[in-house]
This record gives C-alpha cells, structure tokens and sequence, in this order.
C-alpha cells in the first residue's frame, strides 16, 4: 500500500516558490465630516451657504452628479452599462477591460450604473413651536444609483472605482495586488510565469517578495486620490478646500500565501488528505466543504442538478477548506492545480483586533499572514503528530515545574481532560489567543454543561505549568506552545480516530484484521503453554 502523502511530504523540499502578498482588496471610501446629522447641517448652511438645510438640495446636488457623469461618458467615448439584478459585475465588464489594457495605456474601460441599498441621509420635517418647519437627518437604507467606473490602470491593472449618487455619496475601490506585483515586476525587470491571479514561477523570489511587501497604504492612497480627482464626482475642489472629501477605510483584505509545488503530482493527494484530516479536529460545530465546478457561477441559485454531488475531488473541480472566525475566514484551495494558496479574508479588521482606516493595513497583513503561517503550521503537527514520550509522560502524571509549584495530570480519556484538548484545537487559529471567556464558552459547548470561572482558572493554570500554554506579559491572554499544540491534536486524534471506532459496540472488523487477531491469540496462547500457566476461564 503506498504511504499517504501528507503535508510534511510536500512541504519539506517539493515547493519551488512561497510568496506572501496581498491579493483582492476592497475599500470604504467616506467623508469623515459627514458622518452626523449635525454635520450634514452645517455642509448645508456655513459650507454650501444655504439659509435652510433642506433635504432637496440633496436632489439638486445628485441631478447635477448624473449630469457630469453623462456627459463625461459622451466625452471620452466610455461605454455605458446598465447591470441586471443577476449581472455578474466582472464578468459583464472584462470584455471592455481587456480593449483598454490593449491600448497600453491607463483609462476608463466603461462605466456601470445600478440600483442598490446603500447608508444615506434623509430629510425628516419636523415643525417648530411657532410653526416654522425644520429639518432633522437621520442615516437610513435606501436604494439610490450608483456609478461603477471600471479602471485600467498602468500600475494597478483592472480595478473599480464605485460612487453612491447620493448624499454623503459613500464610494468603494477595488484593487488587486497580484495584478500590481505583475507590473512592478515587469517594470524592474523580473522575469515571472503567472498563475491565475498570481505567480507561477520568477527569476528572483527575494526580489518578488520584496515588492510584494512594499505595496502599502501611501501607494494605495495615491492611487485612490489620482482617480478621485479624473473622475467626475460629487463632491468639488471647493469641498475639498472646506475640509470635505474622501478617505479610506479597510472593507474586505485578502492576504494570501502561495506555495508552488515543483512536483505537482503531490498536490491533489496531498489535498484529499488534509480535507479527511480537517473533518473533526477541533470538533467544530460546522464543517463546510464547497465544491464548484469550474463553471459554476457563485453566489447564483441552480437552475439545473449539480452533477458532481457525489464525488469528494475529481478533475476539473476547485475544493475549498475554509475555517471561519468571527466575521472573517481562511481559505484554502489547489490553484491550478499544482499551488496551494493560502488566504485569510478579514471582512472585520476588529476581528484581528485592527482599527479600519487604510493606515492599519500593515499591522493587518501581518498578523493576516501570522495566520496563514499558523495553519500551515498546524497542519504539520496535525499530520505528523506525535507527542514525544517524556512530554506525555509529564503531562499525564503529577509533575512539579522548576519553581517547585505542582503540575496537576492531564490524564488521556479523562473526559474533560479531552473537552480541554478539542477546545485547544478549536482555538488553534484564533488570532486574539486563549482567556477564560472563551475557553468557558468552548468548554461550556464540548461537555454539556455549566463550566464555571473558577473551573476555568484552574484548568488555564495547570495547562500554564504543564508548558502547554504561555500567558502574555501584562495581560490575562494565553498562547499555545509546541507542545499544547501537539497535545491538542494528538489526544484528539487518538481518541476520536482509534480509541472511540474501537470501543463502539460491534465495530465492523475487516476480514484482513480478523485474520492477524487470531495470529497474535495463537501466540499468546503458545507462550502461555510454554509457561505452563493456565489459560483464563472462559
């Protein structure tokens, strides 16, 4: 039988390029002096210079936003589109994309117009107490147009650029930095073979990573404000010199790691083991495997049956692994087909405990990326896991720590010793650590019952002098070690996946197994002989 591949196999020696970098990324565009009723009054009044902050200037002010937008349009020649409901935005504009990057030159490809929900300000009357009307605005839902102007852009490549025609007029970008990485590598002469929204393969990794790392907020800024100021908008220059304009904030980050493989024909075994591996490690409440065709249109409900249901991976099928925390996730799936990619979505910078405005971004990547070097790392324990004897030995008995305090057992099988390993694993991806909220609301759901303060305590504190865990200075926070990592999976694996199968009542035993336990009885039974010992009563 040949021997699984696992993680470690491919890992150690058969990756040929392992690159870091930003992928999708998508942001809040807002007006910070726009946020409160109050302020909208006093953009009305002391700015524009109103004598009553009445919501049809409101009107007035997005007519003359549509107007600008039409007639630069009719200016430059830019296509118009008109999304439908069930339009896949990207899809309906590569076409006008790809004639604008045959230009070779930056420009806008076309422009999209829709109707969607979107926070914006509305005018409620109210009367006085000498009847005179006055106006309050509260922020509500409503659906308004919105302009999607996609971009070609000479160092980013494709993006969008999305402003709401109503007031405060939120906007959204969007780049990619695989697609900025392509043109910087390009411009510094580094030679590259692409991937699929990435690389394949270059003459320089080192070099690669370095521009990789160097996107940033400035060079995201900069781009975001050259646009801002080509494009028609609602907001003018005057605005602007009053302190009314545009900033960004962080609505969606993809960080990602790619390995590729050098020999390819690992990766799809590899990947059908680490998705059998990930089944119940940590014994999550939910497991979601999708599995998409390489048509298959996301997001679209089926208009006919899905072909492939009964088949776990075949050929020309994407698998995806994702593990959920919070908001956010990370994701992992073959890339055409001989790349693992790696990527942590934070849809919530709050999640990895970041605020949102765009000069965050780095502090985000980096734990984004500490994330996606834990999994990986937490796969490798997890399919190679062994738990070397003198830790085991320490950890099931009483021991005593260097400064001489008592170490309590984590027995194996002790079920609340096991509740403790499953709540380890469950938290082996959390970015913000281990406290003793969330151990209780884990432990509270593994043993199916109340798990108290105090019991947590004690729990947290004899996992500290067991090494399993570390607590970080000047905080009630704890991190795992190498070894509570490899006590996490390793008792949860041997229990779940061999003491559990073979304790049920009347297991199944394969022929092949039937046939060696009567072997090894023969022999005991023949060393009993030799010992002339009687055999047991029946």
């Amino acid at each position: 039988m040949a021997k699984p591949v696992t993680v470690n196999d491919v890992l150690d020696g058969q990756v040929a390029l392992d690159l870091e970098c930003l992928d999708r990324v998508y942001l809040n565009a807002y007006v910070p002096n726009l946020q409160a009723g109050g302020q909208v009054v006093s953009f009305l009044t002391a700015h524009l210079g109103y004598p009553i902050p009445s919501p049809a200037i409101f009107n007035k002010l997005g007519a003359a936003f549509r107007k600008a937008v039409a007639r630069f349009a009719a200016a430059e020649h830019v296509p118009v589109v008109r999304f439908a409901k069930t339009d896949r935005k990207i899809d309906r504009m590569r076409p006008y994309l790809a004639a604008q990057a045959a230009t070779g030159h930056s420009g806008v490809a076309a422009i999209g117009t829709a109707q969607e929900f979107a926070s914006v300000f509305v005018g409620v009357q109210r009367e006085g107490s000498t009847g005179a009307p006055w106006y309050t605005f509260p922020r509500t839902q409503r659906r308004v147009s919105c302009f999607y102007f996609y971009l070609w852009d000479d160092e980013f490549g494709p993006a969008f650029i999305k402003i709401c025609a109503y007031f405060p007029y939120p906007a959204k970008i969007w780049i990619n930095g695989h697609e900025w990485a392509k043109r910087q590598a390009a411009k510094a002469g580094i030679g590259y073979t692409e991937l699929s929204n990435g690389f394949a393969a270059t003459d320089d990794p080192a070099a690669l990573q370095a521009i990789c790392d160097r996107l940033g907020p400035a060079t995201i800024d900069a781009f975001a404000q050259r646009w801002l100021a080509v494009l028609p908008r609602p907001l003018t220059d005057a605005d602007r010199a009053g302190g009314y304009w545009w900033e960004l904030s962080m609505r969606q980050v993809e960080v990602s790691r790619t390995l590729v493989f050098s020999a390819p024909r690992h990766a799809r075994g590899f990947f059908e083991a680490l998705v059998a591996d990930n089944l119940d490690i940590g014994r999550p409440e939910h497991v979601e495997l999708i599995f998409t065709g390489k048509h298959e249109r996301r997001g679209r409900p089926r208009t006919h049956p899905l072909t492939f249901n009964t088949q776990v991976v075949t050929r020309g099928v994407e698998v995806t692994v994702n593990a959920f925390y919070k908001h956010s996730r990370i994701k992992q799936y073959l890339k055409d087909g001989h790349a693992l990619r790696v990527e942590t979505v934070v849809n919530d910078p709050y999640d990895l405990g970041c605020q949102r405005r765009l000069h965050n971004l780095p502090a985000l990547q980096a734990k984004a990326r500490a994330v996606n070097r834990r999994l990986l790392d937490t796969e490798r324990v997890g399919q190679g896991c062994i738990l070397a004897s003198p830790a085991f030995e320490r950890i099931a008995h009483p021991t005593r720590t260097r400064e001489g305090r008592r170490a309590p057992a984590l027995r194996f099988g002790d079920p609340r010793v096991q509740a403790l390993a499953g709540a380890l694993s469950v938290s082996l991806l959390a970015v913000t650590g281990i406290t003793n909220k969330s151990l209780r609301a884990l432990m509270t759901g593994l043993l199916g019952q109340p798990y108290p303060t105090s019991r947590a305590s004690y729990d947290l504190t004899r996992l500290r002098r067991n090494g399993l865990i570390t607590r970080v200075e000047g905080r009630n926070l704890y991190r795992l070690t190498d070894d509570g990592l490899a006590f996490a999976i390793f008792y949860t694996k041997v229990h779940n996946r061999l003491l559990r199968p073979l304790m049920a009542s009347a297991p199944p035993t394969p022929p092949p197994l039937r046939a060696a336990l009567r072997t090894i009885d023969q022999h005991i039974n023949a060393r009993f002989a030799e010992a002339r010992l009687p055999s047991a009563a029946a």
